[in-house]
């Protein structure tokens, strides 16, 4: 696959990571998503949050995002938590507290989504996106975060 690896995500700016993602195709996303490589894939792109966080666009938000990508491998999942608080934005791996709010998509729907190449209404009426909790913080989420920085 060409353009989407570890080091490509880890090494992006977000604006380049948002190219990296629009550019890539949906089979070359899936399959890399359900490869030995997901577990470090995901790591990398979740720790790009920090850095897309924008702290001004969330000023008094207390909330937890759980997201939860499918498509492993053996139709497995992985969970991570964006924790927004205090102006600041954290990331966990496997979140054992109960969320705000959580959306379960796969892999490509979730890069399209955090990337903005993406409708998530539309995917949420068409199944591709679920969601379950606070339905308001869900549509403000992509504020907190800006992908044309850098």
């Amino acid at each position: 696959m060409t353009g989407f690896t570890v080091e490509s995500v880890r090494s992006s700016t977000p604006r380049e990571f948002a190219t990296l993602i629009k550019g890539a195709k949906d089979a070359d996303i899936r399959a890399a998503m359900a490869g030995p490589e997901r577990a470090d894939l995901l790591d990398a792109v979740f720790a790009k949050f920090p850095e897309l966080f924008v702290p001004e666009k969330a000023a008094g938000v207390d909330a937890r995002i759980d997201i939860r990508v499918t498509g492993g491998p053996g139709d497995s999942s992985d969970t991570y938590a964006i924790v927004v608080r205090d102006s600041t934005c954290t990331v966990e791996k496997a979140p054992t507290v109960e969320p705000t709010v959580s959306l379960m998509m796969a892999p490509v729907e979730f890069l399209k989504i955090i990337t903005r190449s993406g409708n998530p209404v539309m995917m949420a009426m068409t199944g591709k996106l679920k969601v379950r909790g606070d339905l308001a913080l869900a549509q403000r989420f992509g504020d907190y975060f800006d992908v044309r920085r850098g």
